[in-house]
């Protein structure tokens, strides 16, 4: 199920951050937004989502567009939605299994037993069996990323979108990560979008990938044509990332 982006602005006052973004995601594959800080990355993400509305433009779900459909139309594509947000965004107060049970309580009628099922699977999918009574305080980063995963695939979303997933982990953690985005991505044949700035992350599992740069589409190709890009400021970008990691 693919999403359209079609000429996509956004402006805060005089601050134009979009300038008129196309691009089109693929499902079954991981596609990713790259670029600086500031260059738009979050808020194209927020447009996608429906938690902004770019001035002008269309974002179209399986040709439905979003930011123009009926409320019963919209219900559907946001119940078709999974996110991971940059902190895990976890709820404090509840308990691992509380919270992957959430969304599934907010927008089915399900029975108890049906949901604690449910949970358990995407627990399990995500290696953290067991893990149902613990707190977000009890967790390490890495497994609070897995448990918003795992509450990100509670509705069997057809379309993910993950901001960051490897912000605050160490390489090893943020390797295990990468690889189960890839894996249940590949597994449910998701639309998959991923923002981020982590270099690795683009050549390790980054299938399509888009460049901003000053909220413009600067490049748009695959990770192994990256390296042979012939934007300066792509070029740029993934050298100076490749020096800062050394």
């Amino acid at each position: 199920m693919a999403i359209e982006v079609q000429n996509i602005f956004k402006s805060f006052g005089p601050n134009e951050v979009l300038k008129g973004l196309s691009f089109t995601f693929e499902p079954g594959k991981i596609n990713m937004i790259i670029g600086a800080s500031g260059s738009g990355k979050s808020v194209m993400l927020k447009c996608i989502v429906g938690l902004m509305t770019p001035d002008s433009g269309e974002v179209i779900f399986d040709g439905i567009n979003f930011h123009e459909a009926e409320f019963k139309d919209v219900k559907e594509i946001r119940q078709n939605i999974g996110m991971l947000f940059q902190g895990s965004a976890l709820f404090d107060y509840l308990n691992v299994e509380e919270n992957v049970a959430f969304p599934i309580k907010m927008f089915t009628s399900q029975k108890s037993s049906e949901i604690k099922d449910r949970v358990n699977f995407c627990l399990e999918r995500v290696n953290l069996e067991g893990k149902n009574k613990l707190y977000p305080s009890e967790l390490s980063g890495g497994m609070q990323k897995r448990v918003g995963i795992a509450r990100a695939i509670a509705m069997n979303p057809k379309f993910l979108f993950v901001d960051e997933p490897n912000s605050g982990l160490d390489p090893l953690t943020a390797s295990v990560i990468d690889k189960l985005i890839q894996e249940l991505t590949l597994e449910f044949n998701m639309t998959t979008v991923v923002v981020s700035h982590d270099m690795n992350s683009v050549m390790n599992i980054g299938d399509k990938i888009m460049f901003l740069y000053k909220g413009r589409k600067e490049w748009e190709g695959t990770n192994k044509e990256i390296l042979h890009s012939d934007s300066e400021a792509l070029n740029e970008f993934v050298f100076v990332s490749d020096l800062i990691k050394k």
